[in-house]
């Protein structure tokens, strides 16, 4: 199968000045585009994010916790592209307009033999579906989970050791396990912090209705 090809971006102009094989932009650490959507919700006065559960076969981060949905834009895509990602990993369709802005954050993550320079163009989107209604791409995502903001906030500036996620893990046969996680920091993919603390806040602002 061709390998994937991205564009490569400039990191202070954002635009494109080349393009590559996603396995060369990620060995040689170019700046690249990719889509996150953060789905949340509000319920019994707290506000929740919706995290998936990377396959244990994933070339990076396997079994972590990580955004609702993200993909790589691939060479001459924009932001809207993206949203494929949403009905390719969890079988749900949303408009691109229906999604919030958080803006374009900068996140690098180093792995052995990886050199990952995202510029992500972030988005969130309120939605209470429930989770049963999700549908799984069984080679990316093996569940789905709600954490509370507050409880994750905590987590991350270090207040906390561990937290509760509740969802569902995909069996083999592709039925749905309910579960209840108690998770250190550590379950989570290890995103730049200045990343998680912009959603944060910026979830927080968007289902209070201030944004």
């Amino acid at each position: 199968m061709r390998e994937e090809m991205l564009d490569i971006i400039d990191e202070e102009t954002g635009a494109p000045i080349g393009v590559a094989a996603r396995g060369e932009v990620h060995r040689l650490g170019h700046w690249h585009q990719t889509f996150h959507c953060w789905i949340y919700t509000v319920r019994e006065g707290g506000i929740e994010l919706l995290f998936q559960k990377r396959h244990p076969e994933k070339d990076t981060c396997p079994n972590l916790l990580d955004i609702t949905s993200a993909g790589h834009l691939a060479a001459a895509e924009g932001p809207a592209d993206g949203v494929r990602e949403l009905e390719e990993e969890l079988g749900i369709k949303i408009p691109f307009a229906a999604l919030q802005s958080v803006g374009v954050i900068k996140d690098v993550m180093v792995s052995p033999g990886i050199c990952d320079k995202e510029l992500c163009h972030v988005y969130a989107c309120a939605s209470d579906r429930p989770l049963h209604d999700y549908r799984l791409q069984p080679e990316e995502v093996t569940g789905l989970f709600w954490v509370r903001l507050d409880e994750l906030e905590r987590l991350f500036a270090g207040e906390l050791s561990r937290i509760t996620a509740e969802g569902f893990l995909s069996e083999a046969d592709g039925t749905k396990k309910d579960v209840v996680l108690e998770v250190a920091q550590a379950a989570f993919v290890p995103h730049e912090s200045h990343y998680y603390r912009r959603v944060f806040a910026a979830v927080r602002r968007l289902a209070s209705g201030s944004a």
